[in-house]
């Protein structure tokens, strides 16, 4: 009898214990969230973000604090969240930085693909050639004809070598055959400034940005980098329709974890961040902003960021461009 007593005594605890374990799982998230931005307050991604991060936190229960950690090419945030505890509380937002920034850096303290989870590709912005008022180019053939009769001589603007800027640029001189020179900044506001000021006469920027100075006449939108127009500027073809064929290049976002985070941790995380995806007041933020939201799949994510990094490594082999 006694003995039958200690195993039943066991089993009983057993139970106990897996029950407790179930609990703890369900109960997740049990405290607050932080999704760490890889860059500057203001910048293309952090609005977005931010709106997002509201919508889920009304959807988990729990708030979810975005901090802001930029530098060096968003390696400086992706390491924090690569060797953060990988339990679901602390969330990198990636974007074609850190797929850049892979090839570009030569020595980093992580792996840029492998140690991070794919949760979700969450929306992608187009890019926008735009050319100081003053510059004598119209359209895209006319900015194609004066670059090759003036060798050397046509600067185009990034926010940093290395940037999605310096690569959508750089990804239009090799595919339009022409060679604009190359004029990295230490962030886009800078370059925009100097642009403004027609310092330098062309740039690659994100769309959103640039919609209130090409409105009010300062620049001169050529066309839009996406694979079709944008809706808040109808008349401005694609780079595509304008000549450069098969051009297509996005400023995008994603949501990604610390690899071994457990997979229904992810699961939770991707469905809940779909749906707040499909919120009104986070589809008018997009919109507002030129951005289209996307929701993937978790493996979707993945394969396409691996296919982000092989595509901008090429481009960055052809440039040389390098930051060790």
């Amino acid at each position: 009898m006694r003995i039958g007593t200690t195993l039943l005594r066991a089993a009983a605890a057993v139970l106990v214990a897996l029950g407790a374990a179930g609990a703890g799982a369900q109960e997740y998230p049990a405290r607050p969230l932080r999704v760490i931005v890889p860059f500057s307050p203001g910048g293309a991604v952090d609005g977005p973000t931010r709106v997002v991060a509201s919508e889920l936190a009304r959807r988990l229960g729990q708030q979810v604090v975005v901090e802001n950690r930029p530098g060096a090419g968003a390696t400086i945030g992706a390491e924090a969240v690569a060797k953060a505890v990988p339990d679901g509380y602390t969330l990198l937002l990636a974007s074609q930085t850190n797929a850049i920034s892979a090839t570009l850096y030569a020595k980093l303290a992580f792996n840029a693909v492998e140690d991070f989870a794919p949760i979700s590709l969450l929306g992608r912005e187009p890019g926008v050639l735009v050319v100081h008022p003053a510059f004598p180019a119209r359209t895209v053939a006319e900015l194609i004809a004066h670059v090759r009769r003036n060798p050397g001589k046509v600067d185009y603007a990034s926010s940093g070598n290395g940037s999605g800027q310096h690569l959508f640029a750089a990804l239009f001189n090799t595919m339009a055959g022409v060679a604009m020179n190359h004029v990295p900044y230490r962030g886009s506001g800078q370059a925009t400034t100097d642009l403004l000021a027609g310092q330098v006469q062309v740039s690659f920027p994100g769309l959103a940005g640039m919609l209130g100075h090409i409105r009010a006449g300062k620049l001169r939108a050529l066309a839009v980098t996406g694979t079709r127009r944008s809706a808040q500027l109808p008349d401005v073809p694609t780079l595509d329709e304008a000549g450069v064929r098969g051009y297509a290049a996005y400023v995008w976002m994603g949501m990604m974890a610390p690899r071994a985070t457990p997979a229904p941790i992810v699961a939770r995380l991707q469905r809940e961040l779909v749906a707040a995806l499909g919120a009104a007041e986070v589809r008018s933020y997009f919109e507002n902003a030129s951005m289209e939201p996307v929701g993937s799949t978790a493996a979707e994510f993945g394969a396409f960021f691996r296919e982000e990094k092989d595509r901008w490594a090429v481009i960055i082999r052809e440039t040389g461009a390098r930051i060790d």
